[in-house]
């Protein structure tokens, strides 16, 4: 009978955590270990702490690794091989924290909510690759302290296309007094954060970050859409505005992406993004450069002052109504049914319009 390997204990700023099968391979492709996970989120703790502290955090754990064909569970089929944990697992350490959060459907949870980097560890000796913060701080879990948009590729487009987007979404955020800090989502997508005032909600929010996406289309028609049905979109980056909805989280800072390349979701200067591409940014590549240029979303870390407001955001959502009857848009299915949001109908099921219904007899 084999011998189970002796668990690896490493000192995570003065707390000890264990690291048990340590020799497991994660990623096959790229042959990394968890302990090789671990070490890097060490090696990235000034800017993945930054990213998670005092945020609630739901854990994208993989705990057989990313081997072929693994998938992840979802709402209608709990069957994968990787899960979203929302609430404190058991067993979790005293010094793990958490915050206490509302979801849409009136439910609640206690969320791991980071307080020092041996969280981070300790969750990743649990299989988390990915972090997913909520873009609040557990003193005020109804305020969003940062606005983050997301450029999403739609089928026919990649990274590329999301990055000649993203110059023109600096300029309009300028315009509205504000500034954005971007990132690659570890995938096809670009991401850009804005701190803000926690002074609005959830709904003001994700108004804001609507005005923004329409304007953004209206000045790119061929390059953004805002459609939220996906038969519409075509081929065109897509602004998911509802990245802005409660308990919809975004990949945080340096977290992993359970992709083969083990790529991460890293921050770019405004100069870069142009010029790179997702896969130059991996578990290998990563610390080499953060020790370079640091933490280039510090900013971004809860309570760093210098937040922005979303007073002109909201006023351009007011125009929008006002001048072009832009009301809302529809939230994610999971979601109640949500005041003045428009029907939550795909288009091609949508009842026919008057002139195609057979004549009353």
């Amino acid at each position: 009978m084999a011998t189970k390997a002796p668990a690896v204990e490493l000192d995570v700023r003065g707390r000890t955590v264990r690291v048990t099968s340590a020799e497991r391979v994660v990623f096959p492709q790229r042959g990394l270990t968890k302990l090789d996970v671990v070490q890097y989120l060490v090696a990235v703790g000034d800017g993945v702490l930054g990213a998670l502290v005092e945020r609630p955090t739901t854990l994208e754990r993989w705990p057989k690794g990313v081997f072929e064909g693994a998938r992840l569970s979802t709402r209608s089929d709990s069957s994968g091989d990787a899960f979203y944990q929302k609430r404190l697992p058991q067993g979790a350490p005293p010094y793990v924290e958490t915050a206490h959060i509302t979801f849409p459907s009136g439910r609640t949870a206690d969320e791991v909510a980071p307080t020092e980097l041996a969280v981070v560890a300790w969750a990743a000796n649990l299989g988390t690759l990915t972090f997913h913060p909520w873009p609040v701080t557990r003193a005020d879990v109804d305020r969003p302290d940062q606005l983050r948009i997301d450029l999403d590729p739609q089928p026919g487009t990649d990274f590329a296309d999301a990055a000649r987007v993203a110059p023109h979404l600096r300029e309009l955020l300028a315009e509205h007094g504000l500034e954005g800090w971007p990132k690659t989502s570890g995938g096809r997508g670009l991401h850009v954060f804005v701190p803000i005032e926690p002074a609005w909600t959830f709904v003001e929010a994700r108004r804001a970050t609507i005005a923004l996406g329409r304007e953004l289309e209206r000045r790119l028609p061929d390059a953004v859409t805002m459609k939220w049905w996906k038969e519409e979109r075509g081929q065109r980056i897509f602004v998911d505005y509802n990245q802005m909805a409660r308990d919809r989280t975004i990949a945080s800072a340096y977290s992993i992406r359970a992709n083969p390349r083990a790529t991460v979701s890293t921050p770019l200067r405004w100069d870069e993004v142009a010029d790179v591409t997702p896969d130059d940014f991996d578990v290998t590549t990563v610390p080499a450069r953060f020790d370079e240029v640091g933490d280039l979303f510090a900013p971004l870390a809860a309570g760093v002052p210098g937040r922005f407001r979303l007073d002109s955001l909201l006023e351009l959502a007011d125009r929008q109504a006002r001048d072009d009857g832009a009301g809302d848009l529809p939230y994610p299915p999971e979601y109640p049914k949500m005041p003045g949001e428009p029907p939550r109908v795909q288009p091609s099921r949508a009842r026919r319009p008057a002139a195609e219904e057979p004549a009353t007899p």
